[in-house]
């Protein structure tokens, strides 16, 4: 496997070569919320996409020298549309992102209409199903990991009677529907179902109907701005039920959000753990160093969603969307995350999933 370019991360990223400097630009259009309550997402997603961006440029006799055009889409699926077009507008040759499945699917349609590939880490199973040649996703979707938490909440952790809340964001809908679908395969049952507003923050109404159906646990599919007041909110209210979620509450702010309530909750990731990679702690040293803070979650996808990109390319010797298209539909690419190949219709092949617990404050790989 190419081992990463961690002296440059660690000492300082050195000036590319001459023939970098003088080889054509090829943008790589980039988009996540980077405003707002989802903004630690994004930047923690840019970061990554940025790393991968430094080392390409830092490479000897690289034909092409790569530029992140990045957009806030603010979560939100019309500015994500717009972002979109003004991306295409700007003449990226293909593009990292979206981060929101809301936001992601809509968007898909202008990548598509204009032939540029699209590599996403939104796990809502339509990005995929509507059939654009140009939709590639680096993670496990909602299907799969909420049928593995699912199973792995009635089988292994022994638990019966589950409530499930969503926020009502494609992301929530998709994974709580999936979870709750498991649970019942698996034998348990659904205590209640509630919905929230990915606006709200409050939500001792909701815990209280949700004490009164005595569950086990309470499943939220929801990011981690939110979850992290719940978990505090279920503590304040004697609820002791243990609060379980998808990869956007395995964050370190839903940590921070949580402080002592957070402990012996539990997470899933639609991904290997980047402990078990072979270059996962390279990635998060390189991380620390370049950053000065400690991966959110998602940058290491972004990089590596960027040099599948640029690995097509390179085969194909040709940044051309029609060229490298084909060639990246096919691609065997050792990342950072998985070795990564897709389906057919873009999905990956073989994908990985994990689960982790808040032990001593600090997510652990169960």
């Amino acid at each position: 496997m190419r081992a990463l370019a961690i002296g440059l991360f660690l000492f300082g990223l050195v000036g590319a070569d001459a023939l970098a400097q003088r080889a054509p630009s090829v943008r790589i259009g980039f988009a996540s919320p980077l405003t707002g309550p989802q903004a630690h997402y994004g930047i923690d997603n840019r970061n990554g996409a940025q790393m991968a961006v430094e080392e390409l440029n830092a490479r000897r006799g690289s034909k092409l020298r790569f530029e992140l055009v990045v957009e806030d889409d603010q979560a939100d699926p019309k500015t994500g549309t717009l972002v979109a077009q003004r991306l295409v507008d700007r003449g990226i040759r293909g593009m990292v992102g979206h981060f929101n499945s809301g936001v992601t699917i809509p968007a898909s349609t202008i990548y598509h209409d204009a032939g540029i590939p699209q590599i996403s880490v939104s796990t809502n199973p339509r990005y995929t199903r509507q059939g654009y040649r140009t939709a590639f996703r680096v993670m496990a979707d909602d299907d799969k990991q909420g049928a593995t938490l699912g199973e792995y909440a009635v089988r292994r952790l022994g638990l019966k009677r589950i409530a499930v809340v969503d926020d009502r964001t494609a992301y929530g809908q998709g994974l709580a529907d999936a979870f709750a679908s498991a649970v019942k395969a698996a034998g348990g049952s659904i205590a209640k179902r509630e919905y929230v507003s990915d606006k709200d923050f409050d939500f001792r109404a909701v815990v209280t109907l949700l004490k009164a159906a005595e569950p086990q646990a309470i499943f939220f599919a929801g990011y981690d701005a939110q979850a992290g007041p719940l978990a505090r909110q279920m503590r304040e209210l004697g609820v002791k039920a243990v609060l379980l979620g998808g990869e956007t509450i395995n964050t370190a702010k839903f940590l921070e959000l949580a402080g002592p309530a957070a402990e012996g909750h539990i997470a899933s990731t639609p991904g290997a753990a980047l402990s078990r990679r072979p270059n996962g702690p390279a990635f998060d040293r390189a991380y620390r160093a370049r950053w000065k803070q400690e991966i959110g979650l998602y940058a290491p996808y972004f990089y590596d969603a960027v040099m599948v990109l640029a690995a097509a390319m390179e085969k194909a010797d040709s940044s051309d969307p029609a060229k490298y298209l084909p060639v990246l539909a096919r691609i065997r690419h050792p990342g950072v995350t998985a070795d990564i190949e897709f389906e057919a219709n873009g999905d990956l092949k073989n994908p990985q999933l994990s689960v982790f617990s808040v032990r001593g404050g600090k997510w652990v790989l169960q």
